[in-house]
């Protein structure tokens, strides 16, 4: 059963959304063209239909009721999928033997197109193959000098034949030295694939420190902060809170969690933290207020810093800042866009109705 309602943002603004291929809108809606039969997700890169010939689904199921069949280039019906099974693979190997130089040569015999790999990557990591790879082995270098591997044990083992040119590489990826590193907490990020877009999630030692969509325009800011306020030294790697997060977000939109258990560890002040931490007293299905969470605080009359401490959260869905809506009722302002606030609001209101005893 697909626990989410229909309901449907304005027509207007579907039909906008869909014009400028707007990314806030994935997995809201879905876009029908009656002159072809197929549907698309609104950031499909298709030639625009004309608005008077679509129409506008909530669910990709709802669009295969009606006849229409997926489209071939923005595929609907992966938009909440994994990785396909070709990168898969490719990755597994990867993890199986991380000092392989991948050549062009060795992907084509593996049955992978070296240009497909490389789309594939700018589109879901935002660098190539190639870079990607670079990255990790420096990441591996990076877990290395801080378990106390020497520096020129750390180049070597990466592939790099001189020490400067490991050294430049490490600093031009992680705007720090490989000495200073040795003194800096490495914060390993990846990817996620959500029915909303993609996320990237980041995490220590010691949880989960940052969860957001990848089109939020505050992310390079925060990352910022996290690299230059607080130490951290990111790179692409997976731990067990990473792993724990990518299981417990399927969960949760599939409307089968309602809690996350994920280790946190959420750096800020003193007041940002105890906010943060009112939020995750919201329970799963409810709303609050600014000026409740003031009040809760014991500070009646910091509504707007209580604000501002909501925005500044870095873990979007688990510390569940879109459960805070205006006084009024109103959405109010979201990192990830009002259109997705609104989803998941809908996805946890229906999930906790479909728990309710039946009246009779």
């Amino acid at each position: 059963m697909n626990i989410q309602t229909a309901v449907l943002p304005p027509h207007a603004e579907m039909v906008r959304a869909m014009l400028a291929s707007d990314t806030v809108y994935e997995g809201v809606f879905f876009t029908a063209v009656k002159t072809t039969g197929i549907f698309c997700r609104p950031t499909c890169t298709a030639r625009k239909p004309k608005p008077e010939n679509v129409e506008f689904f909530a669910h990709a199921d709802d669009c295969l009721s009606a006849g229409y069949r997926a489209c071939l280039r923005c595929k609907p019906l992966d938009a909440a999928a994994i990785a396909p099974d070709w990168v898969q693979r490719l990755l597994k190997a990867v993890d199986a033997d991380p000092e392989l130089r991948w050549s062009d040569a060795q992907l084509l015999a593996e049955g992978i197109e070296p240009l497909k790999l490389r789309r594939w990557f700018k589109q879901h990591f935002g660098m190539t193959f190639h870079a990607w790879l670079r990255t990790r082995r420096l990441g591996m270098a990076l877990g290395g000098i801080k378990q106390g591997t020497s520096i020129d044990h750390a180049a070597f083992d990466s592939g790099y034949e001189s020490l400067s040119g490991f050294r430049d590489a490490f600093q031009k990826s992680f705007h720090i030295t490989p000495g200073r590193a040795a003194h800096s907490e490495p914060l390993l990020f990846a990817r996620l694939t959500t029915p909303l877009g993609p996320m990237i999630a980041m995490a220590e030692r010691r949880g989960l420190v940052l969860l957001e969509f990848l089109d939020r325009p505050a992310l390079t800011r925060e990352v910022e902060e996290l690299q230059n306020r607080y130490g951290y030294v990111v790179a692409p790697g997976h731990n067990a809170h990473l792993q724990q997060i990518e299981k417990e977000l399927a969960l949760y939109f599939a409307g089968k969690l309602s809690e996350f258990s994920v280790p946190l560890h959420l750096p800020g002040s003193e007041f940002a933290r105890q906010v943060w931490s009112e939020l995750r007293q919201i329970p799963y299905g409810h709303t609050s207020t600014y000026g409740s969470i003031a009040a809760r605080l014991g500070k009646p009359g910091a509504s707007r810093a209580v604000g501002l401490a909501n925005g500044h959260n870095r873990l979007s869905i688990v510390v569940p800042c879109h459960r805070v809506i205006g006084a009024d009722g109103s959405l109010t302002g979201y990192g990830g866009g009002q259109p997705r606030k609104a989803f998941l609001l809908r996805l946890e209101n229906a999930a906790v109705q479909l728990t309710q005893p039946l009246a009779f």
